[in-house]
């Protein structure tokens, strides 16, 4: 793609497709019909065979973007998300998300939630209510639905920090977030939003998958209503534009993200991320943009689940008198 074009993007859930049942015979018993089954999941399962696999999510791409090199950052416009089958799937475990023994914050002799042991699959209908699509979750709850992307990225660099990187066979894992954006499962990536990215290899290599209808701030069950999604993407290139993490923009507000295993270390990176933002782009000096990120800017766990954790500082646009068009 050149900078300024746009794409359009299938993306699959896993839930139904990467499960060893077959997908028809997984989903008849929750009232899933042939006809709701996407043929993008038969076809997927039917080329099982000799396909590398690393991590849970079914991922699509890569996109290259003429020009992209390291040193860059990638503008990825969130144009349009659609539902493409009216159901989702939200997963839980006495023993996921934050009361996996492995989480983080794990202690010797935590007790498991009082749930089955053993995963539950909850399968939840989808579609329209008052005007708005929503997630029938029972009679008398209905949940909007906000669609997006639990996860965008480019192509991480050969050395990254961690675990992050690409595996010896080209593959990259559909796990833990890091600077190339990856499994960040942060609900504000939706419509009218942009997601900035370091470039890290020539082309950028955008790619997506992890679909969601909804989640909140959290994601604590493990997973969010994970729903097979359609997106309308608009790639901006920014030469030599310095970053170091993954940037968000919205309408109302500057985004700056932390990522880190640990919680506390992760909030500590977003304050950081935050006051340097501050600093650069809006000429405060480092006690001034700290002082401003203590009484008016919002810090939110966008996700705790993913073994890399994710705190979003966000910068409401209101409070400036004049606001920039971008994170630049």
């Amino acid at each position: 793609m050149k900078s300024g074009e746009t794409v359009r993007i299938d993306t699959l859930s896993h839930q139904g497709a990467t499960q060893q049942e077959d997908p028809i015979a997984m989903l008849a018993p929750y009232g899933v019909k042939r006809e709701e089954i996407l043929q993008d999941v038969l076809d997927f399962r039917a080329s099982w065979p000799g396909r590398p696999r690393q991590g849970g999510h079914i991922l699509t791409g890569p996109v290259a973007i003429e020009g992209a090199m390291p040193g860059d950052a990638l503008e990825v416009q969130i144009l349009e998300l659609k539902t493409r089958v009216p159901w989702g799937m939200n997963g839980t475990s006495a023993n996921g998300g934050p009361f996996r023994e492995n989480y983080p914050g794990s202690r010797p002799g935590d007790k498991p939630l009082d749930i089955p042991d053993t995963a539950t699959r909850h399968v939840i209908r989808t579609g329209m209510a008052n005007g708005r699509e929503v997630a029938f979750f029972s009679e008398k709850i209905r949940v909007p639905l906000t669609p997006f992307m639990g996860i965008m990225a480019v192509a991480p660099g050969e050395t990254m920090p961690g675990d992050i990187g690409v595996t010896p066979e080209g593959i990259q894992t559909s796990g833990p977030p890091g600077p190339y954006g990856g499994n960040l499962d942060f609900k504000a990536l939706t419509v009218g939003t942009s997601l900035y990215l370091p470039v890290f290899r020539a082309g950028a290599l955008f790619y997506t998958g992890d679909p969601h209808g909804a989640q909140g701030d959290g994601e604590v069950s493990g997973n969010a209503l994970e729903q097979s999604l359609t997106g309308v993407f608009r790639f901006v290139l920014h030469k030599r534009m310095k970053i170091d993490a993954p940037r968000v923009e919205t309408p109302a507000e500057y985004i700056l993200l932390g990522i880190h295993e640990d919680l506390n270390r992760a909030l500590k990176l977003a304050v950081k991320e935050v006051v340097a933002y501050l600093v650069a782009e809006k000429g405060l000096t480092p006690a001034d943009a700290l002082s401003l990120s203590s009484i008016a800017i919002n810090f939110h766990v966008a996700e705790a689940v993913d073994g890399r954790q994710v705190v979003a500082g966000k910068i409401p646009k209101s409070i400036f008198l004049t606001t920039a068009a971008s994170t630049r």
